[in-house]
């Protein structure tokens, strides 16, 4: 199967590579098959492309931006996504271009980070998880005599 993506890129489709979400995207309930490409020129920033068609979501490691997540999966969502090893869950957050430049000129990027999305690598099946109440913490590490800032 060939598609047409958001970015105007023809993509072939792998179906034993598309990722089930059984109860679609909080306000795209009814988009339940998608594709993880890599986006064109970057490292970190993946298209989180839609199959059912034409919406596509940039998405990101939280890691690339110093974030970690500590959080527990309900009965429910564990069910949903069917894991049987943490080490089997990708985390990842959905990022939006704000057009309005910052003080430097730049445009900037921001990411929902009440709501990211996980993935059973193995079984490909995802979810978007809403965090009710989220405590955000700093954490400091000296590296080299210079002091790194990471959140966690």
């Amino acid at each position: 199967m060939e598609i047409k993506s958001k970015t105007s890129l023809e993509q072939q489709i792998d179906p034993d590579t598309i990722i089930h979400f059984p109860k679609g995207i909080p306000g795209f309930e009814d988009q339940t098959k998608f594709q993880l490409y890599n986006q064109k020129d970057s490292k970190i920033v993946f298209l989180l492309q839609s199959q059912d068609n034409n919406i596509a979501f940039s998405v990101a490691h939280p890691s690339h931006f110093n974030i970690n997540y500590n959080f527990v999966l309900t009965d429910e969502e564990q069910k949903i996504l069917e894991i049987e090893s943490f080490d089997d869950l990708l985390i990842l957050i959905i990022l939006d271009k704000d057009d309005s430049p910052d003080a430097s000129g730049q445009p900037t990027v921001k990411g929902s980070l009440n709501s990211p999305i996980l993935i059973n690598i193995k079984k490909r099946i995802g979810l978007q998880k809403l965090l009710e109440a989220v405590e955000q913490s700093i954490t400091l590490t000296e590296k080299n005599s210079e002091i790194e800032v990471s959140e966690i």
